[in-house]
């Protein structure tokens, strides 16, 4: 059996972005190694997401409007997370609806994707450093 374990860094310039990973994670497998297995792609961040969707604009739009609706940044008062001296329960929200990380299968030394699926970072309490782990095992 073989294994890789990675750590890929982020430090957003917005509070809020969704970053395409699939490249790197697509970069790690060859790397690995690995012809069949499972790839877990994990933001290590209780305000990051990973998730698998689309590469739209449009649709990244509608997932801020959506996130938003559901869980808006303000008022701060509206969270009694914020009472504590934070201003983050907003970002804590969206990272529970978006998820926390992935599965992907590799087949044949790739991910095993359905058709328009790549891997998303989602920040959603950004400008300061954060990371995802990657781990790859199989044969």
């Amino acid at each position: 059996m073989k294994f890789l374990t990675q750590y890929l860094w982020f430090n957003t310039q917005k509070k809020r972005e969704f970053i395409n990973i699939t490249p790197q994670i697509e970069e790690l497998v060859r790397k690995s190694g690995v012809k069949e297995g499972l790839c877990l792609v994990n933001a290590m961040h209780i305000t990051a997401s990973v998730f698998i969707n689309d590469d739209e604009e449009g649709l990244h739009q509608d997932f801020e409007k959506w996130l938003e609706r559901l869980a808006p940044q303000e008022p701060l008062s509206n969270y009694k997370h914020n009472l504590t001296g934070e201003d983050n329960a907003d970002a804590h929200l969206k990272r529970t609806i978006m998820g926390r990380e992935v599965v992907v299968a590799i087949t044949n030394g790739k991910l095993d994707f359905g058709p328009w699926e790549q891997i998303f970072y989602g920040e959603f309490d950004g400008q300061r450093r954060k990371r995802v782990l990657v781990k790859i095992i199989g044969d």
